[in-house]
């Protein structure tokens, strides 16, 4: 594997080069049901498991970051007639929850915890997360993996690199596992990448969400000096996020240092919900176990998603895991690609 940095223009991109798949994750045919509840039942046991060490950091934050230097990712993959299913691991010494949270100060006026870096993001007060990065027709992917869309750093720009892909029509498939502001409606937020690097036409730059309707917003007041909203009789993981079914307005009978929701979070709509997954944490790590239609419908279905429609070819992909940050997270070089079996 040889080292190779591509310049563009202003931009410059530095990455790894292979003409292989480093790692091959074999997708294996079941006819027994998969129960999505985060666990590994009895059906996996016929899955063989890929290991992927994610190692490398994106940025070092100028704040003081303590999340994760490394990790082991562990995947297995099913399939049916109808749908794909993968069952995901890894370990994780933090359940992190927090996102911007509401905290009520000793003078009575409430506050959202933050700590940005010089980026302008965050990565103390910032929840969990995980993304599955899949080609759809980038050209180069197989060979470079995620590097060839991801950590585009641009000059002048002071993020810590922008996602796009380098030609009209290419797209990526991006799966993002929001674990306060998705998953505890059952989903990963379907998302996906184009060309697109002007930031007056999308903030995110090529990254944008399926076509359809985002399921969570902040929860702030009028004039953002106060939450809107909060939960009827919370379990201990809604201090972090509102639910629709326990979503009542805020009434303030809370003592200093108290915690209430920063954000409210509802189920996606359309394209934006199409992979359904479950989450556990147990023991110091996180589980994770997703289904997606082989084949999906819907506008825009074709450029915005990967279609497993044919189980001959070889499926690129990549992964990265998010510890308590916004942009940070850790990558690995390897190509790894889905094969069915």
């Amino acid at each position: 594997m040889k080292k190779v940095v591509f310049l563009l223009g202003s931009m410059m991109l530095l990455c790894s080069s292979a003409f292989a798949a480093d790692q091959t994750l074999f997708s294996s045919r079941t006819d027994a049901p998969v129960v999505l509840d985060g666990k590994a039942e009895k059906v996996w046991d016929s899955a063989k498991e890929v290991i992927v060490t994610v190692d490398n950091l994106v940025y070092e934050p100028s704040n003081g970051y303590k999340g994760m230097q490394q990790t082991d990712v562990r995947i297995k993959s099913l399939h049916d007639d109808k749908n794909i299913y993968f069952l995901i691991t890894y370990k994780d010494p933090t359940k992190s929850l927090e996102r911007f949270p509401w905290v009520k100060q000793k003078d009575g006026t409430w506050k959202k915890l933050s700590n940005k870096d010089t980026t302008g993001h965050e990565n103390t007060y910032y929840e969990d997360k995980f993304s599955i990065y899949w080609n759809i027709n980038t050209k180069g992917f197989e060979d470079e993996g995620c590097m060839i869309s991801c950590h585009l750093d641009i000059k002048g720009d002071k993020s810590a690199g922008r996602k796009f892909t380098q030609s009209a029509g290419e797209t990526i498939d991006m799966w993002h596992a929001k674990y306060v502001r998705s998953m505890p409606m059952g989903m990963f937020d379907d998302q996906y990448v184009d060309n697109n690097t002007d930031p007056k036409k999308n903030k995110s730059w090529g990254r944008k969400g399926d076509t359809g309707k985002g399921g969570y917003k902040n929860n702030d007041n009028a004039d953002g000096s106060a939450p809107a909203f909060m939960n009827l009789n919370p379990t201990s993981d809604e201090r972090y996020y509102v639910t629709p079914d326990k979503k009542i307005p805020f009434v303030d009978t809370f003592k200093a240092g108290d915690m209430v929701p920063g954000i409210t979070i509802s189920p996606m709509k359309g394209g934006r919900s199409d992979v359904l997954s479950r989450i556990e944490y147990a023991d110091g790590e996180w589980t994770l176990e997703v289904v997606r239609s082989l084949k999906t419908e819907g506008e825009n279905a074709m450029t915005q998603d990967v279609q497993f429609t044919d189980k001959s070819k070889a499926y690129p992909f990549g992964i990265a895991v998010f510890d308590n940050s916004q942009i940070n997270h850790l990558f690995h070089n390897d190509t790894l690609e889905l094969r069915f079996k």
